[in-house]
């Protein structure tokens, strides 16, 4: 065996070859003795993508390495320890000491993560809440107990204290099946469903290429997502192009309203991620409907409601959001032309 002296891993990209004696061994493993940077650590960046075999992503930290073989890592800049408070404006539906309900805006992401190390909801939470906030959530998202895509909208809660982020969490791991929880979204979504509502049990998991999308998976978490039909809007030619959907969460799986009702012909507008194939239907719309969500540049997903049990005193609390501006706009005009249609 040969000596192998790490060298300090710092943000950048760092190049290593394997070396004979390395041959067949585990990825994360030739790795950590090459760099000075945890196995712990190398795992969550291979399955992250960020490191390459001979210029191929590799996701499995497992994966064996041949002699000869040469390996790139691409290594984030470091996140601070603790998030720093913001000042950045919040829209406040309900405060007292336990928890904070809040309306959160599109474009606003939930916690700190590699290319979004300031500029979230937990940094203004820290401003505004200073040193209530639970830490229970770890110090890069504090009081976090359910997250909504960046470019969702909608009500969130918050816990201040570690008793209450345990208390929630405990709600939200049981999907409401034995209390009070509820969540509401409002989806404008492609197309129109055949029947006025129904139900997706299709289990979400990691998409096996793109690591920054989910996918239906066999062996993936249970997602089970309930839909019922609101409205449906006509095209220029007269015939339905669009749909607003309210649905009903029973788990919460990331991207689980978008991954569901792409997986049911019906993806949500606007969704670059999974809607991608219905991009020539926007052809079909009005154009002030066009307009409308060309200028969108996001998913047609608010979280219009949630129910959730108070957890220091048990009062069953419900909260509403009204459609944001963007999506109230498209609202409008898809409904101002099913009228002319």
């Amino acid at each position: 065996m040969g000596e192998h002296h790490p060298h300090k891993a710092t943000e950048g990209r760092e190049t290593l070859t394997v070396g004979d004696d390395q041959a067949g061994g585990r990825l994360d493993r030739v790795l950590a003795a090459g760099l000075t940077l945890s196995r712990t650590r190398l795992k969550a960046l291979i399955l992250d993508g960020a490191v390459t075999v001979g210029g191929r992503t590799i996701l499995d930290p497992g994966q064996r390495v041949n002699s000869g073989d040469i390996v790139t890592v691409d290594v984030p800049p470091p996140v601070p320890a603790e998030p720093e408070g913001e000042d950045i404006p919040l829209s406040i539906l309900h405060e007292d000491d336990q928890i904070v309900v809040l309306d959160k805006p599109a474009g606003l992401v939930v916690h700190p993560a590699p290319g979004h190390r300031g500029g979230t909801l937990v940094n203004a939470l820290i401003a505004h809440c200073g040193d209530s906030l639970s830490g229970i959530g770890g110090v890069a998202r504090p009081g976090i107990v359910h997250r909504l895509d960046k470019d969702t909208s909608g009500v969130m809660v918050v816990a201040k204290s570690d008793r209450a982020h345990r208390r929630l969490a405990a709600q939200f791991e049981d999907h409401g099946r034995t209390g009070d929880l509820e969540r509401g979204y409002l989806a404008f979504v492609w197309g129109s469903p055949t029947h006025p509502r129904g139900t997706v049990n299709a289990p979400i998991d990691r998409h096996p290429t793109h690591r920054e999308k989910m996918a239906i998976r066999q062996h993936g978490r249970e997602a089970i997502t309930h839909w019922t039909v609101l409205e449906r809007f006509a095209g220029k030619d007269g015939k339905p192009v669009a749909s607003l959907v309210e649905c009903r969460l029973e788990t919460g799986r990331t991207h689980q309203i978008r991954v569901h009702m792409a997986h049911i012909g019906h993806p949500l507008m606007g969704d670059a991620v999974y809607g991608t194939g219905f991009k020539t239907k926007t052809a079909l719309l009005p154009e002030p409907a066009r307009a409308a969500l060309g200028g969108l540049g996001r998913q047609a997903l608010h979280a219009y409601l949630l129910v959730v049990q108070h957890p220091e005193t048990g009062e069953r609390l419900e909260f509403q959001s009204e459609l944001p501006a963007d999506l109230a706009r498209l609202h409008d005009v898809l409904a101002a032309d099913e009228a002319r249609s």
